[in-house]
């Protein structure tokens, strides 16, 4: 569990509006959410998960096909989390959401990115990065309480009676990260469809159309620069390190359904604005 630190001077910190003080992961708020990880990122690593499941990863590590790894990885949450025997796990079917798990949350996000599932993720990323919630159906902590109140209350409905959910993302976003290092071990250029930079919390401007920008604690991009056109006016590009990619849509061929979409953990980022030709 990381404490809260300061960052490299002359480089723009994470607000304290924008994140807690401590998270479960080897690194504190502060320093993942902030510019300077943008720049020059390291492994981010959620306390405990890959010494808990080592088994999982020697067995990925001796199957060189992707798709026979998803499947492992599958069969491997299916069975360790007793997904398609709940009862093992000591669920009722009166007292426990038994089908709302790791998969039903990922499908819900790409179905409606402001939706009771997508609630869960957002505030996954809370608990786990320390990075908070700035928006779901409209701003939170801007003094609307109502707005506030409704987030924590779809978060909290989301997650009742379910079982390890919280557990169950911590090894997706550990499985992504070892698939995207072999992929994709540096940063991926992505791309969002916005009508205007000021629908994000600004740090400093660095241009007439760039800016630093504070992003949700998770956000939908794309590495399909015409996709994200048809969702604003213009299409707002940032270079993503790959440790900062919870999931992609491709992550489990045959189970998730989006085109190019890539889910980011917010925090800190340069981005630049263009306009989309249509």
């Amino acid at each position: 569990m990381a404490d809260d630190t300061e960052t490299t001077p002359g480089t723009p910190s994470l607000p304290r509006w924008a994140r807690l003080p401590i998270n479960r992961c080897n690194l504190p708020p502060v320093v993942l959410g902030g510019l300077s990880f943008q720049e020059d990122p390291v492994d981010l690593r959620l306390d405990g998960v890959f010494p808990f499941h080592a088994e999982l990863f020697a067995m990925l590590d001796s199957l060189p096909d992707r798709a026979a790894r998803a499947e492992r990885f599958i069969d491997y949450m299916t069975v360790h989390f007793c997904l398609e025997t709940p009862e093992e796990a000591g669920a009722t079917a009166k007292r426990h959401r038994t089908k709302a798990d790791y998969l039903r949350m990922l499908r819900g996000w790409f179905f409606d990115s402001d939706g009771r599932e997508a609630a869960v993720i957002k505030g996954w990323v809370e608990s786990r990065f320390g990075l908070i919630t700035r928006f779901h159906k409209g701003r939170l902590h801007a003094g609307d309480d109502a707005a506030d109140a409704r987030f924590a209350e779809e978060r909290s409905r989301g997650i009742y009676a379910t079982h390890a959910l919280d557990a169950q993302l911590d090894l997706l976003y550990a499985y992504a990260q070892y698939e995207l290092a072999k992929s994709a071990p540096g940063h991926l250029t992505l791309y969002r469809g916005v009508n205007a930079i000021d629908d994000f919390d600004i740090l400093e401007r660095t241009g007439p159309r760039a800016a630093t920008v504070v992003l949700n604690a998770m956000n939908s991009f794309t590495a399909d620069s015409d996709r994200a056109g048809e969702f604003g006016d213009n299409i707002l590009t940032a270079r993503i390190p790959r440790q900062k990619v919870f999931c992609t849509s491709d992550l489990l061929p045959g189970r998730l359904k989006g085109e190019n979409e890539v889910m980011v953990i917010g925090g800190a980022y340069r981005v630049s604005l263009h306009y989309w030709a249509r």
